[in-house]
Parts: C-alpha cells; sequence; structure tokens
C-alpha cells in the first residue's frame, strides 16, 4: 500500500493505492476517470497520512481492496497543504 499526494490542475489530492506506482498503467487509467490526465505525485509515508487522519484514515484503507486499487483520502487541497511539510514528501514522479 502507498499513499500520496497528486498534484493536477485543479487541486491536490490525498491518494492510498494499492498499486505498487504512481505511473502504473491502471492508476493512470483510474486517475483518467476522474478527469485527471497529468500529474506530479509525491509519496508519502503512511505511518504520517494515518496519524494526520485517524479514523477517517483507518475507514478509508478498510474500503481499499487488496490490489489495483485506489481511494481519495482527502480532496482538499487546502487541508492537504496544512497539514503536510515539504519534508514529508518523497521524490516528484512526473507523468504526462
Amino acid at each position: 500500500m502507498k499513499a500520496g499526494i497528486v498534484f493536477s490542475g485543479s487541486s491536490p489530492l490525498l491518494i492510498l493505492t494499492s498499486y505498487d506506482s504512481f505511473t502504473a498503467e491502471k492508476f493512470v487509467e483510474k486517475l483518467r476517470t476522474k478527469g485527471v490526465m497529468k500529474f506530479i505525485a509525491f509519496e508519502v509515508p503512511m505511518e504520517t497520512a494515518k496519524d494526520k487522519y485517524g479514523l477517517h484514515f483507518d475507514i478509508i484503507l478498510g474500503d481499499l481492496k487488496q490490489s489495483d486499487d485506489l481511494r481519495v483520502l482527502d480532496y482538499n487541497g487546502h487541508n492537504i497543504m496544512a497539514l503536510f511539510s515539504f519534508k514529508d514528501l518523497g521524490s516528484p514522479i512526473y507523468y504526462e
């Protein structure tokens, strides 16, 4: 499982996913269905996301299937930016 912040044309999304990579073909297809055609993703430690979101994290993670799935943990860009420091982010992953 991975957690990541995905920056697209409108607002960052905090995503939990069972995909191995933020550039996996099926992961990208799922983002396209949400209107995200290109993005910059940053992996964040699962434990950090859990610490910041508590019970909400557990509920969303419980709904995540074991493979080929993703869930949006937070779509409020202001909230995401307030909760995470740039120090929390991994290296950028570009998809276009």
